[in-house]
């Protein structure tokens, strides 16, 4: 059974949900904003043992908790291991009230009519059954769409919501990421295009059935509000898509109700050479800004 005060914090709670779910290539690349080489690493195990090592400061960090961040999405690997000798999910809910998510999908396919949809996931039910023991509350899967085609835009979608489907008969809430390339030469008519597509699939859903939304800020304000009204959402968060994190609370402060789902713009100024007073300090400056901004419009 999906856990009900999880629930009521997903749907009700002010602040937002931070991305610390960084795989494969982008673990790389989030090591060295965070100031690590890859000299400073010789394989794959010890670069995860270095990601590890900041999402733990981040966190066991003071401020972050359930009073502004309301939930996380975390990488298998940050599921499977600890925090504070707990597992990672217990301790993310049992000591900080944030509610645990796991990115459960394997990396894009090659672009097709303007799209990369999601690789095959053969070990997915595995995986929900490893995550439901783990007492994790959700899932999140990304999908991008690069230019405003309505056949890509609806293949992209389709997908998504078949697979979670899926997700929710293991009693687990998918976060459904359908993003739009931030540089799109057309993204308003993307954007356009993509409210449709899941109006559709949402009406579609079973009754008493609920997704996230993880959604690339839009070029018109407020574009996606009707989706936040929908009976089938649970909440709509957005992803800061490659915008600074100065740009990306700018304009996720002109969409009332949508809350930040951050990774970059979360992280952007840590530095594993900061000691932990000043680490926090950063952190904690970041987390009210982008609760602020969530909480705005």
């Amino acid at each position: 059974m999906i856990n009900k005060e999880q629930a009521k914090q997903m749907t009700k709670a002010p602040g937002f949900v931070a991305a610390l779910d960084q795989s494969g290539g982008s673990t790389a690349k989030a090591l060295k904003l965070y100031g690590v080489d890859v000299l400073d690493y010789s394989n794959d195990e010890e670069m995860f043992d270095l990601i590890h090592e900041m999402r733990c400061r981040i966190m066991r960090s003071p401020t972050f908790n359930g009073g502004s961040v309301i939930g996380a999405i975390l990488f298998e690997k940050t599921m499977d291991r600890e925090v504070a000798g707990l597992a990672t999910p217990d301790y993310l809910w049992n000591q900080r009230k944030v509610v645990p998510f796991l990115k459960v999908d394997n990396g894009l396919e090659d672009e097709q009519n303007d799209v990369q949809t999601l690789k095959p996931i053969p070990e997915l039910d595995l995986l929900l059954k490893r995550a439901s023991k783990a007492k994790i509350f959700g899932t999140k899967m990304r999908s991008v769409i690069h230019r405003a085609n309505q056949a890509g835009v609806d293949a992209v979608v389709s997908q998504q919501f078949d697979i979670g489907r899926k997700i929710l008969s293991h009693n687990l809430v998918p976060i459904i990421e359908p993003e739009i390339n931030i540089h799109s030469l057309d993204k308003a008519v993307a954007e356009d295009m993509l409210l449709c597509s899941l109006k559709d699939h949402l009406d579609a859903l079973a009754q008493g059935k609920q997704v996230i939304l993880k959604l690339t800020l839009p070029e018109r304000a407020n574009h996606y509000n009707s989706l936040t009204e929908h009976p089938s959402v649970m909440r709509v968060v957005a992803l800061s898509g490659g915008y600074s994190r100065e740009l990306a609370n700018q304009k996720l402060s002109r969409n009332a109700k949508m809350i930040a789902s951050f990774s970059r713009a979360l992280t952007e100024g840590l530095s594993v050479l900061q000691a932990d007073v000043e680490f926090d300090s950063v952190l904690a400056r970041t987390i009210a800004e982008i609760s602020d901004a969530s909480a705005a419009g």
